[in-house]
């Protein structure tokens, strides 16, 4: 993947992200954790890309 694919992709989460924050009206909490979910798959993604961890296709949830 190109770099600035990663990067436009980082932004459009990051502006997508402030639009909620900021005129999606919740609770703080529930503000939070969202937050808190987003940056987890950010980063996850992020490891998969770079090739930290192995690819995300071969992840299961559940049984």
């Amino acid at each position: 993947m190109p770099l600035i694919h990663l990067i436009l992709i980082l932004v459009a989460v990051g502006v997508i992200l402030w639009l909620i924050n900021n005129y999606v009206p919740m609770d703080f909490k529930i503000k939070r954790i969202l937050n808190i979910v987003v940056v987890i798959c950010v980063i996850v993604w992020l490891l998969s890309v770079f090739g930290v961890i192995g690819s995300l296709s071969g992840l299961r949830v559940g049984r």
